[in-house]
């Protein structure tokens, strides 16, 4: 049976256009944001860091332990001239002997070093790491309140351009029975030719208003997908009744919490000021327990073995008294930066609570005011209609009216994914917007 190419390749075509189709997955903003908090590479970036500063705490800590070195060496000697002046054993130093064949030598050693004090470096070091690795603990999760807060951002704009390009649609093919009803009506001269054209016109600007929102869907829609790491095939529905439920659990829970940001910063003052008295510890010496075995070998001449050592070490940098002085002054700077920034961090919190409580408040309002303006505004076409349907008003105040009822349905569904994302911005400000969605933090 001879196949047509044309109809396998279309066959192909349509394998290919079903295998790449969209996979449609309802989503609601508390998965969406535990998928990015888990997946995101921001995530995984800062809970790398924090591993990073556990592993500098731990390795400080180490250095309380004693320090132990074992070494050996195995030399081969060649013509050796060896001079002792230790007498043998007899006490006879008359007569004489062979000479002696001294061809190797053999060292090993053992030594252990237990530190003691040396300025109190130790123990502020200890500190210095533990307050980094604290720090990072809260930026970790001050990145994750951020995350959270741009897949809000993208959940907003995905729900703007979703609910335009629905209204759009629906408003062309308004336009477009618009149009026939026209191209009939002039055709038997019931209406001028001008009034056909704008029709046409008003129909030719809705289809390029849907391409716009269709795109900014597509794009937005992109954006999630691929902060969340789905497959690129992905469609994403917004539950926005789940989001409203999140939103009315926690209305009564408006008070501020606490910015991880800031802790973050406190914290790294908190080890500025210990980088400050591990300066000051250079102007003590360094007192450390030492101990050590020493086992030696000279072929024919000498061995000695359980030579056990047992003391006290101290080591003090002289120069320390004339150039210590700058690194404890650039300590001090370091850690009068980090005061600064907190000083100027915890400003500009107040700011942004300040202000996302106002923008949240002005969104509540707003809603309102877009509810009453649809109805006007259908009221408004419906008497416009009336009059232009028994020749009381034209063709541009049809087309005016129906404008305006459309633009006031896309402000109602726009202030209304305003005031979901004008309320998470309030809560990323007071930095609770993870709790606000009742999301566990490992």
């Amino acid at each position: 049976m001879k196949i047509n190419p044309m109809v396998l390749l279309a066959f192909l075509l349509l394998t290919m256009t079903k295998n790449q189709a969209q996979e449609k997955k309802l989503l609601t903003l508390k998965e969406a944001v535990e998928l990015a908090v888990t997946n995101s590479d921001d995530a995984a970036l800062a809970k790398t860091k924090v591993a990073t500063s556990k592993l500098e705490l731990d390795i400080a800590k180490n250095n309380r332990y004693p320090s132990v070195k074992a070494s050996g060496q195995y030399l081969r000697l060649s013509s050796a001239n060896v001079v002792s002046n230790i007498q043998s054993n007899s006490g006879s130093s008359s007569g004489s002997s062979a000479p002696l064949k001294i061809d190797q030598l053999m060292l090993g050693q053992v030594n252990v070093a237990m530190p003691v004090f040396n300025g109190f470096k130790l123990k502020n070091s200890i500190n210095e790491s533990d307050n980094m690795y604290k720090a990072e603990t809260f930026s970790e999760k001050h990145s994750k309140e951020q995350i959270g807060l741009e897949v809000v951002n993208l959940f907003s704009t995905l729900y703007k351009a979703q609910q335009m390009t629905a209204l759009i649609e629906d408003n062309l093919k308004t336009a477009e029975q618009r149009v026939k009803d026209f191209t009939a009506m002039e055709e038997n001269g019931l209406i001028a030719r001008n009034d056909l054209l704008k029709a046409q016109l008003q129909q030719s600007n809705v289809q390029l208003s849907l391409d716009n929102a269709k795109k900014n869907s597509a794009i937005a829609n992109y954006r999630l997908i691929t902060l969340l790491k789905l497959p690129e095939n992905t469609e994403v529905e917004i539950d926005i009744e789940a989001v409203k439920r999140d939103m009315a659990s926690n209305k009564d829970n408006m008070s501020n919490g606490e910015r991880n940001d800031l802790k973050s910063l406190e914290l790294k003052k908190a080890a500025a000021e210990n980088g400050i008295k591990i300066a000051k510890g250079n102007y003590y010496p360094s007192l450390s327990l030492t101990g050590g075995y020493i086992a030696f070998d000279l072929n024919n001449v000498l061995t000695v073995t359980n030579a056990m050592n047992v003391g006290v070490g101290v080591s003090y940098d002289l120069s320390n008294i004339f150039k210590n002085g700058k690194q404890v002054k650039l300590a001090q700077s370091k850690a009068k930066e980090t005061e600064i920034a907190v000083t100027t961090l915890s400003n500009e919190i107040k700011e942004e609570i300040f202000q996302s409580q106002q923008n949240y408040n002005l969104s509540l309002k707003q809603s309102l005011v877009y509810e009453k303006a649809v109805e006007q505004a259908i009221e408004n076409y419906r008497i416009v209609k009336d009059k232009y349907d028994n020749n009381l008003s034209d063709t541009n105040d049809l087309l005016e009216a129906d404008y305006q009822q459309l633009q006031a349905k896309i402000n109602q569904a726009l202030s209304k994914a305003d005031i979901a994302q004008k309320y998470y911005e309030l809560q990323f400000a007071s930095g609770k917007l993870i709790n606000s969605l009742n999301i566990t933090q490992n």
